[in-house]
This record gives C-alpha cells, sequence and structure tokens, in this order.
C-alpha cells in the first residue's frame, strides 16, 4: 500500500549519512545500451540472485519495478514517434500486471510547451490522462512553472493525483520548503522514497515575475539534505530504504563524460550526490541515455513518451542493502529496416481513448479557424537532417525564418496597439515549439508555434544595452545549451565575429541601415519572458519604461494574419558572422581572406549559393558557401572569400557582402593604410 509522505520543512535537521551498499548494486546493474523493444513490453519481474531456494527468496528478496518518464508535454496524441499517453499507459499497466510492486514516476515538464490540443486546453487533458494512467510521483519542471508558482500550487496541483515534488524550491520570505519534498510508497515492508529537485536554472526559464516569490536552490544540495534525512532512521520525518532522485535537470549529450563533466549542473548532480541516493531519474535535455556512475543507475527517458524507463530492483530485506538495479529505456514505436514506424509495442489503453478522443475534438473545434496563409515552410533550425530523424534535431544556436518572423509580427503588433513606435524585436528560440507549414494557417498551427500565452512588452535600451543583448547569446558556462539565437526583426541586422572573446563577438549593428549609437537610447520589445531576463538574457530586465502591451503572442499572430492574410519567409539572414584572420588593419593593395558565415538557413529554404565581397559597387572577390550544418551555433553557410584592397582605400572603409540566391546583405569595415 502507497503512503504519501508531507514535504519536510528545509530547515529540518540532518543526521549523518548512512551507506546502502550501492557498490553490490552497482556489479549487478545493467548495461548502459538504449534497447528496444520491438515484440511488446518485456516481463518487469525482476529475478532474486541465484543460489537460494525459492522460499529463502520470498522471504529475503523483494522485487520493485520504477517506470520512469520525462519531458512529456502534453502529447497526449499519438503522433509519429510519440505513441500517446493510451499507450503509454498500456505499457506501464503490462509492468504492473507482472508485477505489483511498481512505481509510475515522473522527472518534470509533463505540462507545457504542449501540442495544441493539451496547450489549448491549460494541460488539464493531460494531468488527467496522467490521473487515469496512475502516475504516482514527479519532480517539478520549469515548464510546471510557465504560468507562475500560484498556478502551479492553486490549479495543477489540486488536479493532480500524483504528488509533485521540489524539494530545492524555498519561500523567498521564509526559507521553508515551498513545495512537497518527498514522497515514499511501501511495498511488503519495503519503503522506495523519491526525492524531486528542479533546474536551478529556473529563474532564467520561466517569466521571473511569476515567481517572485520564490527562490531556487542548488538541487543536489537539498537532494542529499531530504535523502540523509529519509535514511536517519527517524520515523517522525520520514523513511526509505531506496532513496531515488527525480531530477529535472540533464546532460547536454547521451555520453557519461556529459553526465559526470563537473563544469556542468548536471554534472554536479551526479558526482555530488551522496551515498544516500541510491539512483538518478533526470530529464530536462530531452535526451535518452541509460548509465551506471558510481554504482547507481543515471538515466533519462527522451522526450514525449517516445520511451520509457523501466528499472528493476531487488532489494534484500535481511541485510537491508540493495541487491540489484537494472533499467532498461523502452522505445514505444517499432520501426523497420528503413526507419519507417511500423506500429507501437502497446496498444491503447481502452481507458484513456475516451478521454483523448474528447480533447482532441474540443481542439479541433477550436483549432480549425483559418487565420490566413503560408506561401513556403517557416521552419526552426536544426543541427541536423530532420526527413527520418527518431525526434526533431532542434538547433536552438540556429538562425530561422520563423524566429524573424515571429520578431516582425511582435513588432508590428506593438507598434499598431502601442503609445511607442517600437525599434528593434527579439523573439527566444525556445519559444517557438512547432514549425509553421506552407498553405493555410489555423488557430491550432499558429498556437502550436507559441504556446506559451507571454504577453508582449516594450521597454527602453541603450545601444550599448543591445549589443550586451546580442552578446548574452552565448550563454554562461555549464548551461545545457551553449549558445541561443534571437530572432529579430527586418530592420535590425548586425555581425559578429564566432572567434572572438566572450563578451566581444558583435562588431557592428544597424537599425534600417545606420549603425547603432551605443549612447543612443532605442525602444525595444520581446515577449514577457524575455523581458523579465528569461533564458540568462538578463540585459532585457534592465530596459527603461516598461509597458506591458497585455496581448499574448498568439493574439498578436492572430491579429497580424487578419490584417495581411498571408506570409512569405524572408530569405536573409539577419545576423552575419565575419572572421578577419589577419586582422582590421591592412594597406591599400593588400591581399585580404575574409572568413563569413551564417549565410544559410538549415531547413528547406533556397541554398545560399555564393558570397560576394564588393567595395564601392565593383566585386573584389567571391567564393562557393558550404552549406554542411553546424551542430549548436549559427555558422550554417561558410565561405572563406580572398580579395584585395583596392589601391585608392585609405582610413575606414566598408566592404559590402551579397548573396545572391537568398538576397543577404551586409558588411564589415576595414582600417586601410
Amino acid at each position: 500500500m502507497q503512503q504519501r509522505s508531507p514535504g519536510a520543512a528545509r530547515t529540518r535537521a540532518t543526521s549523518p549519512m548512512r551507506s546502502r551498499g550501492r557498490a553490490a548494486a552497482g556489479a549487478l546493474a545493467g548495461a548502459t545500451a538504449l534497447a528496444l523493444a520491438l515484440g511488446g513490453v518485456a516481463s518487469a519481474q525482476a529475478v532474486p540472485p541465484d543460489g537460494l531456494p525459492p522460499q529463502a527468496k520470498a522471504k529475503a528478496f523483494v522485487d520493485l519495478n520504477l517506470v520512469t518518464v520525462n519531458d512529456f508535454h502534453g502529447r497526449i496524441e499519438q503522433n509519429g514517434s510519440a505513441a500517446g499517453i493510451a499507450r503509454l499507459s498500456t505499457a506501464v499497466n503490462e509492468i504492473r500486471d507482472a508485477n505489483p510492486n511498481t512505481v509510475f514516476a515522473a522527472a518534470g515538464d509533463l505540462i507545457g510547451a504542449s501540442t495544441f490540443t493539451s496547450f489549448i486546453q491549460q494541460d488539464v487533458p493531460t494531468i488527467q490522462a496522467f490521473n487515469e494512467a496512475g502516475l504516482d510521483v514527479s519532480s517539478v519542471g520549469n515548464h510546471e512553472f510557465d504560468k507562475g508558482m500560484d498556478d502551479l500550487t492553486d490549479r495543477v496541483m489540486p488536479l493532480a493525483l500524483w504528488e509533485y515534488l521540489g524539494a530545492n524550491v524555498y519561500d523567498k520570505t521564509t526559507g521553508e520548503a515551498a513545495l512537497p519534498e518527498y514522497w515514499v510508497a511501501e511495498f511488503e515492508g519495503v519503503r522506495l522514497g523519491f526525492v524531486g529537485a528542479v533546474t536551478d536554472e529556473l529563474p532564467s526559464l520561466v517569466s521571473p515575475a511569476g515567481i517572485a516569490d520564490i527562490e531556487v536552490g542548488p538541487p543536489v544540495e537539498a537532494a542529499n539534505r531530504v535523502a540523509d534525512q529519509l535514511s536517519d532512521g527517524d520515523d517522525a520525518n520520514g523513511e526509505a530504504d531506496i532513496v531515488v532522485l527525480l531530477v529535472h535537470e540533464g546532460a547536454a549529450d547521451t555520453t557519461v563524460a556529459s553526465a559526470t563533466d563537473p563544469n556542468s549542473r548536471f554534472g554536479d548532480i551526479v558526482l555530488n550526490a551522496n551515498d544516500n541516493v541510491d539512483a538518478i531519474v533526470s530529464g530536462h535535455t530531452h535526451l535518452a541515455y541509460n548509465h551506471v556512475i558510481d554504482g547507481r543507475p543515471v538515466i533519462s527517458s527522451g522526450q514525449y513518451g517516445e520511451r520509457f524507463s523501466n528499472m528493476e530492483i531487488t532489494f534484500n530485506k535481511k541485510s537491508g542493502k540493495i541487491a540489484r538495479m537494472k533499467n532498461t529505456i523502452y522505445t514505444m514505436a517499432v520501426r523497420d529496416a528503413s526507419g519507417s514506424i511500423t506500429g507501437y509495442i502497446a496498444e491503447p489503453d481502452p481507458a484513456l481513448v475516451p478521454l483523448v478522443a474528447e480533447a482532441t475534438a474540443v481542439a479541433q473545434e477550436l483549432g480549425s479557424v483559418v487565420l490566413g496563409e503560408a506561401t513556403a515552410n517557416f521552419g526552426r533550425a536544426v543541427r541536423a537532417n530532420p526527413v527520418g530523424a527518431p525526434s526533431f534535431p532542434e538547433n536552438r544556436g540556429g538562425e530561422s525564418t520563423l524566429g524573424n518572423f515571429v520578431a516582425d509580427v511582435q513588432e508590428w503588433a506593438l507598434n499598431v496597439d502601442g503609445t511607442r513606435d517600437v525599434q528593434i524585436t527579439f523573439m527566444n528560440p525556445g519559444g517557438l515549439r512547432a514549425d509553421l507549414a506552407s498553405g493555410e494557417v489555423t488557430y491550432a498551427e499558429a498556437a502550436a508555434v507559441q504556446p506559451f500565452a507571454n504577453t508582449l512588452v516594450s521597454f527602453d535600451l541603450t545601444g550599448a544595452q543591445i549589443k550586451q543583448v546580442l552578446e548574452e547569446q552565448w550563454q554562461p558556462e555549464g548551461v545545457s545549451r551553449p549558445f541561443l539565437k534571437l530572432g529579430v526583426n527586418e530592420e535590425f541586422t548586425y555581425t559578429y565575429d564566432p572567434t572572438a572573446p566572450k563578451g566581444s563577438h558583435v562588431t557592428e549593428m544597424w537599425l534600417d541601415g545606420v549603425a547603432i549609437d551605443p549612447a543612443a537610447t532605442y525602444s525595444v520589445g520581446a515577449n514577457s519572458f524575455l523581458a523579465s531576463g528569461g533564458d540568462n538574457f538578463f540585459t532585457l530586465a534592465d530596459g527603461t519604461n516598461k509597458a506591458d502591451s497585455g496581448k499574448i503572442d498568439l493574439e498578436s499572430m492572430v491579429d497580424w494574419f487578419d490584417t495581411f492574410g498571408s506570409a512569405t519567409p524572408d530569405l536573409m539572414q539577419r545576423a552575419v558572422g565575419v572572421h578577419l584572420p589577419g586582422g582590421t588593419s591592412v594597406a591599400a593593395g593588400a591581399s585580404v581572406t575574409v572568413e563569413l558565415s551564417s549565410l544559410d538557413f538549415s531547413r528547406d529554404e533556397i541554398d545560399a549559393d555564393t558570397a560576394v565581397v564588393s567595395s564601392g559597387g565593383v566585386e573584389l572577390g567571391s567564393a562557393p558557401i558550404d552549406t554542411a550544418y553546424t551542430p549548436n551555433f549559427d555558422e550554417i553557410g561558410q565561405a572563406s572569400v580572398m580579395f584585395t584592397v583596392p589601391a585608392g582605400a585609405s582610413g575606414p572603409t566598408t566592404f559590402d557582402v551579397f548573396v545572391p540566391s537568398t538576397g543577404t546583405t551586409s558588411s564589415f569595415t576595414l582600417n586601410v593604410s
């Protein structure tokens, strides 16, 4: 029988650690390779170590199953690799049927950044679906805070029948725990405890105004504190024989090296979680990995319910130690040799089918209204070819036609409805959650692009602050995404040197072709998430004369289509990389090489063909453009152009860059002597 335990106060005293014998558990842990379940969910019944008679095994050993998911993001419907909540529920139930000693747990972001069906209904269908599927416990993720702390505690948590945990979330005034910290399930006298924590990047990932009354501490500090509490022998403050950390933080890639990188947030957790933490279930970075590190499982099941994990645990009641922990990741979709999906490993749960069907019908009615037309695809940036990929290879470090279009729309909306002339707008790549396909654009499709319902905000920044905003695209050390490319409106362009030291990348900026004055003041617009300093764009929070329009981002898109009818992607890059290996001081008549980058988009747009360098209308040199993918950073579309500085040039001289196939234009300056 499962028992819910309340969260302990932050100030609760802890006792010295005690070891659970994780060396034994680690010695018997499963292999780290990703498993593919092709014929059905494998039996989850764990087998105690051989060598004991059946009667002794029954008395000494208790078998537990821990089924986990993360980063579900409201994907309740079946769609490609995402099998949908009904099939996922069946898979979990098959494991429960094989072993009633089963817990279904998650590592956050169950809601938020959802597809339209869930988004348009405030994620209520997703919460109801997980209730029906029997989810027991989850850490909070950053997206649980999308609508603020009050929405989480006053709406989401009362609707959810599972326990939401956040041991590192504290009341800013009292310092006490603001959320439940742990939850314990008991089976056959064995207590399986869960500690939950969220990434301490939370203040940069959601609107700061929504979490103004809380502070977020280091996850590993909270995890150790609560794990020690659950292990101190005092039944009054909760006890557990096995402690699992559910943490909404993850590795930057699927390697053990990444998971143990001491300079990363996740590496800090993995390396410094103490011996009272027996397993780490993670998320946030949407990757699937299955490691055994320092004798304990360190796992993540990817995203969207495309996969789930089944951790088989055998506990020796006589020794009070874990005898075995083995985790397997199962992939829901079954593919043939060509990679095409031929089916799924589980049939839909009949109890969930009506719920999903009703939610879908409501969403179809609400979302079927046609707003306008897109004459071609507006795509997010990718780091690899998405065709045939098992999941979307998004690159938030790349410039995209979609990000720029949204920035254009928001500039227009602020100027139509506002009292000031907004000159520059910024759009964060993480706020773009779906592409906009060519053809009719419906309400549902527009909503899928921007599902967060942020309002549009205008404010003032100096030219120097605008440069600092662009420099903040190079993110702080240790974050999961090292570079975030801002979408900008068409009137604003800039160049940068990708090889420059941190803080010195941006070289020139223009507004309507006129150089930005560092000392001048400009009117800037952004969604409320960015305007509050989200995604580590701290300078945006320093803007003065802030005015919230009250119009949500989706509403601005609806109004734009109502006014203009159709949208065509702009193929001109608004940011161009310029690196001059020989420096910016050259002699007249000298041979110069300029290395250009960020000349091409990464989707199905017309390829950038040739980079042409000219001065005073005279072509000086050209080179073909390499359009190979460049993961993480916005360098796709590279060319190295050699040219001779005109003999009559003197002083600061402008050299123009032009790409004939796309119309991209830019420039750079050399000091000619």
